[in-house]
C-alpha cells in the first residue's frame, strides 16, 4: 500500500463505513451522515468491518472500540498494517487518557467519547476527510429557487441567503434528502431530533416547520415547498 493520504476516491460522494455493535448508534450516525450527503455503509462487528473495508473501499471509517470478537483496536491495527491511508475516527465509551493515547498511537485520526453529538461527529468527519485529501464534493440540491448545500450548510431561497438554526437546517436537509416523501411529526421527531413523543412533544416539530416556512417560502401561508399533508405530516417539494 502507498503512504497515508495517497489513495483518493474518484466518487462524487464520500463513502463512510460505520462500525458499531449497537444498532441504535449505527442508525443515529448513519442518518446524520446521510443528511450531510455521504454514502453510508454499516458493519455490526469487527469481522464484518474488515470485509466491508475490502469490498466497499470506504473513504473513512467510524469505528467503535468495544465490540465482541474482533475488537476495534484489532480492526485499527489491521487497517494500519494494510491500507495505511484510510482515515479512522474512533468512538469509545472509554474516556481515560490512556485509552485515547493507545487509540491515537495506533493511528486513529480522531477520537470521540460516547455519548457524543451526531452533529459534532459529522463535523469531525468533514475535517478528517479534508485533511486526508479524500473529501468528495457533496451534492448541492437545487430546485424551484431553493439551493441547499450540506457541506457549507448554506441555504439560498429565491436568490436570498437564508439564516437557519442548526436544527432548522437538519430538518430541511433531512426532507431534502427524501423529496416528496411524507413524514409524520413522530417520524421527524425520531429521525431529526433523535427523540420520541414519550419525552419530547411533537409540537416541537410543528414549531420548527412554522419557522422554516417563514424563512424559505415566499408566502408562508401558502407554502409551495414545505407542504402539509393533512392527517399525515409534512413533505418537501423540490
Amino acid at each position: 500500500m502507498g503512504p497515508r493520504g495517497s489513495r483518493v476516491t474518484d466518487r462524487t460522494q464520500a463513502r463512510v463505513l460505520v462500525v458499531d455493535d449497537d444498532e441504535r448508534v449505527r442508525t443515529v450516525v448513519s442518518w446524520q451522515l446521510e443528511a450531510d450527503g455521504y454514502v453510508v455503509v454499516e458493519a455490526p462487528d469487527g469481522a464484518a468491518a474488515l470485509a466491508r473495508i475490502a469490498d466497499d473501499l470506504p473513504d473513512l471509517v467510524v469505528l467503535d472500540l468495544s465490540m465482541p470478537g474482533v475488537g476495534g483496536l484489532d480492526v485499527l491495527r489491521r487497517v494500519r498494517d494494510g491500507d495505511g491511508s484510510l482515515p479512522v475516527i474512533v468512538l469509545s465509551g472509554r474516556s481515560g487518557e490512556t485509552d485515547r493515547i493507545v487509540g491515537l498511537d495506533l493511528g486513529a485520526d480522531d477520537y470521540l467519547v460516547k455519548p457524543f453529538s451526531p452533529g459534532e461527529l459529522a463535523a469531525r468527519v468533514r475535517s478528517v476527510l479534508r485533511r486526508s485529501g479524500r473529501a468528495a464534493p457533496q451534492p448541492v440540491t437545487r430546485g424551484s429557487g431553493l439551493v441547499v448545500d450540506p457541506a457549507t450548510r448554506d441555504v439560498v431561497a429565491d436568490g436570498r441567503t437564508v439564516e437557519l438554526t442548526a436544527r432548522e437546517f437538519d430538518l430541511l436537509a433531512f426532507l431534502v434528502a427524501h423529496p416528496r416523501q411524507v413524514f409524520s411529526r413522530a417520524q421527524l421527531l425520531k429521525q431529526v431530533w433523535r427523540s420520541d413523543p414519550g419525552w419530547q412533544g411533537e409540537a416541537t416539530v410543528t414549531e420548527h416547520v412554522h419557522r422554516l416556512r417563514h424563512k424559505i417560502e415566499a408566502d408562508p401561508a401558502r407554502p409551495r415547498r414545505l407542504r402539509t399533508v393533512r392527517g399525515v405530516g409534512y413533505q418537501l417539494e423540490p
